[in-house]
Order: C-alpha cells, then sequence, then structure tokens
C-alpha cells in the first residue's frame, strides 16, 4: 500500500475528505518523526510502540573489495508491535 493508498483509505474509513486525511496523516508522521528526532517513545496500546535505539560502531566488509571500513555509531527508529496487532496479523 502507497501513501497516497493510505490517506485514500483514511478519507474513506472516517468518511472525511482526502485532503482532510492527507492532512492528518501527514501530520501524524510528522509528529511521530519529530518525537522520534528528540529521542522519546511513542505508544500505541494494542497496536504498537515507536522508539529509537543506539547501534554501536563495528567492523564491516566492503563485498567488492572485501577491504575492512568501519562503521560509525547511529540511532535507528524501531517499531515493536503490541499484542492486538500481533493477533490480528496471525489471526488472518
Amino acid at each position: 500500500m502507497t501513501k497516497q493508498e493510505f490517506v485514500d483509505a483514511v478519507a474513506d474509513r472516517a468518511g472525511i475528505s482526502k485532503r482532510d486525511a492527507g492532512v492528518a496523516v501527514e501530520a501524524m508522521l510528522d509528529t511521530i518523526t519529530d518525537a522520534l528526532k528528540k529521542r522519546d517513545a511513542i505508544t500505541f496500546t494494542g497496536f504498537g510502540k515507536f522508539s529509537t535505539s543506539d547501534r554501536a560502531a563495528r567492523q564491516g566488509v566492503n563485498p567488492r573489495t572485501g577491504e575492512r571500513v568501519q562503521i560509525a555509531a547511529t540511532t535507528v527508529p524501531k517499531f515493536t508491535a503490541g499484542s492486538a496487532l500481533k493477533s490480528a496479523v496471525k489471526g488472518g
């Protein structure tokens, strides 16, 4: 499903215009992004949790040359599915 298809589905389900749904979806994504930038976690009970995780620096290998390279430490976004979401997906 593309972002536009998602916006269309939200508009249909909520009974609002596609424009309003687009604004709402964009606002939700921006809010989640801003929270993660501040390293805050966002929890939707039953659905899941958006958070950040630290990835340590490590050695890697360039597959073309076989040369060892140092990969810098970084912060990555993380999503953990909640029990209701897991049950809904598993059930069908």
